[in-house]
């Protein structure tokens, strides 16, 4: 985890792994450490300072871009190297050690805050073999990398702290089935500290001041409705951590000795009652993608040995079973049919606002809706290995992962608070020392600012938002791998696309076939097929069907060879052909004016033209076109309406691209291009900035990995395409993308209203309390209505 990632600068203490070697001609043995978090030249210093003045380190070789470190040394053991590392905060897991490293994943259900997250990270991380700590707020999930025998000393300091933490097996690749789920809240407590409080309140009014009924009042309140709240306060006391409940403790106290009692009982039950609000609104984000579960159904129809059919756990099926699905059920596991035809909704999963009709052969996905015939599939994936869990456990982890954003808000709240509790002391201090102001008015004062010192409602803002945006992209059959990219959308400036199988159907037909040479057009057809049939491009398929549904015979091919982004070459009865592309035939130096006329003609229909060549000459003409979608049409046009300008990059030749650029309205072209040509165009996009790209193939890869966000498109059931793409379209529409640079900057439109609400409110009770116009109760009121105001903003997300 990184500086950037961790969200806590360069001050967190890094993680350090070992490997050594010994060099037996020298005698110098070498330690290479890889330290996790080394990204700043201030740690590479305390570092160096420390082990220089170890007898036997002979030298230090820092690389911060890899964070390795290698020490060449003299010493018959590494024990004064790692208690160096331990004295500067640093921990040291050997490489002989490293293979027992365990991974273990925790729910801790009552883990909602960042202000929580500080205090476990703080405990947990001076424990002697904690590796890493990786939190995921928006799951309650912690995950730990740690020595073997440690898991015991984490479970106790985690209770020392007030939580309760659950090991959750790692074998489910789907968090959201075992994370804690609703919060659990006890309302009577909060009923009677309320009555009390309201009972105080009025006591406090008819008797004109502090009657002992009125304490007795207060301290009923106080004790039924934030007792928790003062045993966390507590424990992060005494790890030295200034959380909300730390602060809320100390400010209802210093209420109560300066006698404000109905005030510190409203203040706690105020501050009690927002939370188990905040929590009702953060569990509702919390299982937006946890609910996608509730789609696979956990039993399934399976054909046992004997034939007979007999409804079994679906996570105990194994691939190549044969699962039956009756009309109205939904889909239990991914498959592929092999008997029966049916219409399918799997709008869950592609985000296809329509049915998809089904037959053999066709895939289908785990959560979608059988919704007309009855129909058998074959098992092609496990029950924690399906199209659905795979979005579940893509987006969750997205939602682990912190946005640039957030990183800034972490970054910013880490010196917010002390920042606003030493004022609260110079304003308790300083007024009644060198002014001779009123000690208990001052004090009052400083206890409001400590109750606006906890940044709650801003750290929240951001990751309520991002998770919002995320599940909201999701349920559309857009997966965004990371807040960052959700964020980055709304850059976008350029979007270039591929055209087979992106802009066009990817199925292209033959079209025209002409024979040039003396070999008869049946000849010629059944030598360009039988090369066409031993490749896998498109293309090539387009002109080995035709000759298949013309019933043209094949011939054996020898040498067979693929010329990427040229065609294909075989060896045909000791003859060696080619087939493919105008690059190919200029290489081959057989393009004549006459053909060069003949090619452009066609390749101005939009059409791609193909030749067979012999050593000779030309033999055959032929002319493959694709069909454009009607989605890409529509989706280029609502990218020119949103300022987003388009470019193709393809293989095809120019006249081709150019043809089907215009067909589409996309801005600009460009053809005859190899991957690295692809490559090339968008290094020169990205220096504009705000360049996406948009593919479906392996020839894609190089591009799509340099633009600033790569769109996978059709990624239903590819393993390969969610892995990778930073955004991948579950489906084959291009108006998803739109839909996405939309979403975008909706979300950073909330991101702005969330942390300009919650500074706004901090800045405006930071006057209110100087000008002594603020009281208590209004702080927590304003702090936590804060809270709820921003979650309320970020869940709007969903709805879109």
């Amino acid at each position: 985890m990184s500086c950037g990632s961790s969200g806590y600068g360069c001050a967190d203490a890094p993680v350090l792994k070992s490997e050594t070697q010994t060099s037996a001609t020298t005698g110098v043995a070498v330690a290479v450490y890889h330290i996790e978090n080394m990204d700043c030249p201030t740690e590479e210093a305390l570092i160096r300072g420390k082990l220089g003045g170890v007898p036997g380190v002979v030298e230090l070789d820092f690389n911060l871009m890899r964070r390795t470190l290698t020490v060449r040394h003299t010493l018959a053991s590494l024990a004064p190297v790692e208690q160096a590392l331990a004295a500067v905060d640093m921990q040291a897991v050997r490489q002989d050690d490293r293979s027992a490293v365990q991974t273990t994943r925790l729910a801790i259900a009552k883990m909602d805050c960042p202000s929580e997250e500080a205090l476990i990270r703080s405990n947990l991380a001076t424990l002697a073999g904690v590796i890493d700590l990786d939190f995921n707020l928006m799951q309650r999930t912690l995950t730990v990398r740690h020595a073997p025998a440690v898991l015991p000393d984490v479970l106790g300091a985690l209770q020392s702290l007030g939580f309760e933490a659950q090991v959750l097996e790692e074998a489910n690749r789907t968090p959201a089935s075992s994370a804690p789920g609703q919060t659990t809240t006890h309302w009577w407590p909060l009923g009677i500290s309320l009555v009390a409080a309201v009972a105080a309140e009025a006591v406090y009014w008819l008797q004109g001041g502090n009657h002992w009924s009125v304490m007795v009042l207060a301290l009923v309140a106080i004790l039924t409705g934030g007792l928790s709240t003062y045993k966390k306060g507590w424990i992060a006391l005494k790890n030295r951590n200034l959380n909300m409940n730390a602060l809320m403790s100390i400010a209802v106290t210093g209420a109560m000795l300066i006698g404000h009692w109905p005030e510190a009982a409203m203040v706690m039950v105020l501050f009690a009652l927002a939370e188990v609000i905040e929590a009702k609104s953060l569990d509702r984000a919390r299982n937006a993608i946890a609910g996608l579960l509730d789609l696979a159904p956990e039993r399934a129809t399976v054909q046992q040995p004997d034939g007979s059919w007999r409804e079994v756990d679906a996570k105990q099926v194994a691939i190549g079973s044969r699962v039956r699905v009756r009309p109205g059920e939904r889909i239990a596991l991914d498959g592929e049919v092999v008997e029966g035809r049916s219409t399918v909704n799997q709008a869950p999963i592609t985000g296809e606002s329509l049915p998809v009709d089904k037959g053999l052969g066709d895939p289908v996905f785990a959560g979608s809706l059988n919704e007309s015939g009855s129909f058998e599939y074959r098992v092609t994936a496990l029950a924690n290995n399906s199209t659905l869990a795979r979005i579940i456990h893509a987006v969750e982890a997205a939602q682990g992962s912190r946005a640039p954003t957030q990183r800034f808000v972490d970054q910013f709240a880490r010196w917010y608070t002390p920042a606003v509790f030493a004022l609260a002391v110079v304003v308790a201090l300083v007024p009644p020392l060198f002014v001779g102001a009123a000690w208990l008015d001052w004090i009052y004062r400083a206890l409001v600012l400590l109750v606006i010192a906890c940044p709650c409602a801003l750290v929240i803002s951001t990751p309520v938002s991002i998770v919002s945006g995320l599940a909201a992209a999701a349920r559309h059959g857009i997966l965004i791998k990371g807040g960052v990219y959700l964020e980055e959308g709304r850059k976008l400036r350029w979007l270039a696309l591929d055209k087979t199988g992106t802009i066009t159907h990817g199925k292209p037909a033959q079209t025209d076939f002409v024979a040039l040479g003396n070999a008869s057009p049946q000849h010629a057809r059944s030598l360009a097929a039988s090369l066409a049939s031993r490749s896998d491009h498109p293309v090539s398929k387009a002109i080995a069907q035709a000759a298949l549904a013309d019933g043209v015979a094949l011939r054996e091919v020898a040498e067979f060879a693929a010329l990427p982004g040229r065609g294909v070459r075989g060896v045909i009865d000791g003859v060696a052909y080619h087939l493919g592309n105008h690059r190919m035939l200029d290489e081959l130096g057989h393009c004549s004016p006459a053909m060069e006329q003949r090619i452009t003609a066609l390749e101005a229909e939009g059409k791609t033209a193909v030749m067979l060549v012999e050593p000779e000459g030309v033999q055959a003409l032929m002319a493959v076109a694709d069909t454009i979608k009607d989605s890409s049409r529509s989706a280029v046009a609502e990218l020119h309406a949103l300022g987003i300008q388009t470019m193709m990059l393809t293989g095809d030749n120019p006249h081709t691209a150019k043809a089907i650029a215009t067909q589409a309205g996309i801005d600009r072209a460009q053809g005859n291009l190899l991957p690295d040509d692809k490559l090339r165009e968008i290094e020169a996009l990205a220096q504009s900035g705000g360049v996406g790209m948009v593919g479906d193939g392996i020839n894609d890869a190089p591009a799509l990995a340099r633009a600033d966000i790569g769109f996978a498109m059709g990624a239903a059931g590819t393993d390969t395409a969610i892995e990778t793409a930073d955004v991948a379209l579950m489906d084959d529409d291009l108006r998803k993308i739109p839909t996405f640079v939309r979403l975008s900057r909706t979300t950073a439109q909330v991101l702005t209203q969330n942390i300009a609400l919650a500074l706004g409110i901090k800045a405006v009770f930071l006057v209110l309390t100087f000008t002594g116009h603020a009281t208590m109760w209004m702080a927590v009121f304003a702090d936590m209505g804060a809270s709820l105001l921003v979650v309320g903003n970020g869940l709007r997300l969903l709805r879109r």
